[in-house]
């Protein structure tokens, strides 16, 4: 399961729309407030969600060059990295830009250093127990081939695919061409823009209220919210990161048909 929010969310500031939406979107970074990490000494830190009791956190984090450590998880929790910049050492692997890293639980406790700085995705989840994926993946996703979708100018990049709890971490290309309709997850999603320049608008009380992300851009967006629509588009082409629990997307007419 996605870790809850609890943080207040910063939107940027010349939204369009109605009332914004009361779940963290266009959520821009570089301004949250750095936090302290135990588990991680010595490193920069922005939380973009996270749950106190159970520990569960979503992070991008700034390891400093010559930095050494371990990932840093905790016991029962499932870890994700995703490389933004940089190179990471995790074991004996060297991910650079775009490289990803799943350490069910029971793996956790891998040595891991950079030396010229990097800067990293970082999450920890709480077990799903129908998980059937027990051993770690750690794989450099430039060697991982584009998948056509439906939609014409839209493709994926699976990272991780569950095929016991449906979990799901992947990567999302749009092209400017590309037209996307509305749409509704049944479960919490949770992306981050990696490069790119995209406009969304999110389905508020019938009416869409839209503003554009820019890389670094985050959203926490809770099960059975709508999003996408005829103002959503790429302004040049957008690279997402996206992980989701089990689940199924369903589009929609409209707004104000999903508000319903």
């Amino acid at each position: 399961m996605l870790p809850t929010i609890s943080l207040l969310a910063l939107m940027a500031g010349c939204a369009s729309g109605p009332t914004p939406p009361s779940y963290p979107v266009f959520v821009i970074s570089d301004e949250l407030p750095d936090i302290f990490m135990a588990n991680l000494p010595g490193i920069r830190a922005k939380q973009f969600a996270g749950n106190f009791q159970t520990r569960s956190t979503s992070n991008r984090v700034d390891l400093p060059a010559d930095w050494h450590g371990t990932t840093g998880g905790s016991p029962g929790k499932a870890l994700e990295i995703f490389v933004l910049e940089g190179e990471l050492r995790l074991a004996d692997i060297s991910l650079g830009s775009g490289g990803y890293a799943y350490l069910p639980p029971g793996t956790l406790g891998f040595n891991m250093q950079t030396d010229g700085g990097a800067t990293i995705l970082y999450f920890l989840d709480d077990v799903v127990m129908n998980a059937l994926i027990r051993s770690p993946i750690i794989l450099d996703s430039s060697l991982v081939d584009w998948q056509a979708t439906d939609e014409i100018g839209v493709f994926t990049k699976d990272l991780r695919a569950d095929p016991g709890s449906g979990g799901r971490t992947w990567l999302l290309r749009v092209e400017p061409q590309a037209q996307i309709a509305w749409q509704s997850t049944s479960v919490l999603r949770e992306g981050y823009l990696v490069s790119g320049q995209y406009r969304d608008s999110e389905c508020v009380d019938g009416e869409p209220y839209t503003d554009t992300y820019l890389p670094g851009g985050y959203f926490h967006r809770p099960a059975n919210s709508a999003n996408g629509g005829p103002e959503t588009a790429a302004l040049v082409e957008a690279i997402w990161f996206l992980r989701e629990s089990t689940g199924s997307t369903t589009v929609v007419a409209a707004c104000n048909i999903a508000a319903q």
